[in-house]
């Protein structure tokens, strides 16, 4: 038996037994597999013991089905296609990595980043990455698509372990989901839904957008700090030096070639373009990327499409500049290309979109959640103390139902109400739900887009897999979940605004 370094901490050597053991479990297709098996047994269980529960917002009964009933297996069968093609990262991926394939391909991408690696300091590196992450909420899950990928290959660049580079990509965006220094569509979905749960007491309630705004911004400077000592102290040291063992990773040489200049310059100058163009499609009311109220949702909505479009326009620029594109064909053949690396993926979401299908038809998710909110208000807490139950019980159920705006949807009619009867604001309720659902984000496999990282892995270290992703992010899942509610509790005890107008108390 081989003991380990002494110099490895009882942290490094618990995170390794969390790794082993989840790398002993079977490839992630497998695994979707059987855990669709456990689902429908347990439907079929909770079906016939007759488990249900009332619906906290409507009254309405929401019983357990059994998906082995024979409506159930109809649906199966008839919506399988449908399954597969509405599974909404699907289409996230592929539409950006169809831009990201070209400007890969080209080469423009390995160049950009060599001149952005070059031009920053190894020690704000991680910082940059963490923050970026955060801010990448704005485009809803396309940072799951574009900034994880980047990070593991800018950390590689700067001859640091790529696996490092995309724990923090994907610590920004997970972890910091619902902070950012500007209003994100998750923002008004949640105040939609917090408004009409408050409006179970007071009918007349308003809960603006902005109703956590403050709490928010000031959560990104916490996050940024926190990651990057996460990501420099705990998580880069435990893993070995990074040594390219693939040629297409080995990372070029740092000089830029004169060509090469001209096709970043190039790049560039078709960049200022598309933001010229995007500013003047969003630039007043009724504009066709700005509504008609004068809000910028359609922007947000539209910013998967605006990057695509970026990053094909970019290296195509870039790949006529270099000459490496010489006829149309040349694009066609790199799109194809990124395609086919994508194989693996598409694989996995087929069946990734059949198991959150089928765990959604069951209702044995919003059954848990409703038990759990229940068992949690029979305590008897009240204050903080709720708050931060509050908090851990998003947490865990983030776990089983990944929507944001799906367990806010059943959560908010029980504890909305209730923490008004208590004396605390909707919008307070609110904030430390989106506290407790976004810190748990990076650990759980039931994240739609945790396939695709998995695959990112897997292009530098072939042993990468569920246990060594969540061994690798479960420290900052811990961390980002202290600091964030450490901040929360502070914030309340204090008094201070959630957002413009907006106090902690009803």
């Amino acid at each position: 038996m081989t003991t380990a370094p002494p110099n490895r901490s009882l942290l490094t050597r618990f995170l390794d037994s969390v790794e082993r053991t989840g790398n002993a479990l079977p490839d992630p297709v497998t695994l979707f597999a059987l855990m669709i098996v456990f689902v429908v047994i347990a439907s079929v269980i909770a079906s016939a013991a007759g488990v249900a529960v009332p619906h906290p917002g409507t009254g309405d009964v929401v019983a357990a089905q059994n998906l082995l009933a024979p409506e159930q297996l109809q649906r199966l069968f008839v919506e399988m296609p449908t399954t597969f093609t509405s599974f909404a990262p699907l289409g996230y991926v592929l539409l950006v990595m169809l831009g990201v394939g070209v400007a890969e391909k080209t080469g423009f991408l390995t160049v950009a980043l060599r001149s952005l690696v070059a031009g920053v300091r190894p020690r704000l590196i991680t910082a940059a990455l963490v923050f970026a992450g955060v801010m990448s909420s704005l485009a809803a899950d396309a940072g799951y698509v574009v900034l994880i990928p980047l990070g593991a290959a800018i950390f590689m660049g700067a001859g640091r372990h790529p696996v490092a580079g995309l724990a923090a990509g994907f610590a920004g965006v997970a972890g910091g989901f619902s902070a950012n220094l500007i209003l994100t569509p998750l923002d008004p979905l949640l105040a939609g839904i917090t408004q009409e749960a408050a409006r179970l007491v007071a009918a007349d309630y308003v809960v603006d957008v902005t109703a956590n705004y403050y709490l928010m911004l000031a959560l990104v400077p916490v996050f940024v700090i926190v990651g990057t000592w996460v990501t420099d102290k705990i998580v880069e040291p435990r893993l070995p030096k990074w040594t390219p063992t693939h040629t297409k990773l080995d990372v070029p040489d740092a000089d830029i070639s004169a060509v090469e200049r001209r096709g970043i310059q190039a790049a560039v100058a078709s960049l200022l373009a598309i933001i010229a163009a995007v500013a003047a499609l969003a630039w007043a009311p009724g504009f066709p990327l700005r509504g008609d109220d004068g809000s910028f949702l359609p922007l947000m909505r539209s910013l998967v499409t605006i990057m695509f479009l970026t990053f094909l326009i970019a290296g195509i620029t870039y790949g006529i500049t270099t000459r490496v594109i010489r006829s149309d064909k040349d694009v066609v053949k790199m799109m194809a290309e990124a395609m086919s690396d994508l194989g693996v993926y598409i694989v996995l979401a087929f069946i990734a979109a059949h198991f959150i299908a089928m765990f959604n038809w069951s209702n044995l998710g919003v059954i848990s959640a409703v038990v759990g909110a229940d068992a949690l208000r029979s305590i008897g807490f009240d204050g903080s103390p709720l708050l931060v139950s509050l908090i851990m019980l998003a947490a865990t159920i983030n776990i089983l139902v990944g929507s944001a705006s799906a367990k806010w949807a059943f959560l908010a009619p029980i504890f909305v109400p209730m923490l008004m009867l208590l004396g605390l604001s909707p919008e307070a309720t609110q904030a430390a739900y989106r506290i407790g659902d976004s810190s748990t984000n990076m650990i759980t496999p039931l994240l739609p887009y945790f396939p695709l990282i998995l695959i990112v892995g897997k292009r530098y270290d072939p042993n990468f897999g569920i246990g060594t992703l969540v061994a690798t992010m479960l420290p900052f899942a811990v961390a980002f979940g202290i600091a964030s509610t450490t901040l929360f509790v502070g914030w309340m005890a204090f008094g201070l605004p959630l957002g413009p107008g907006v106090s902690g108390t009803y």
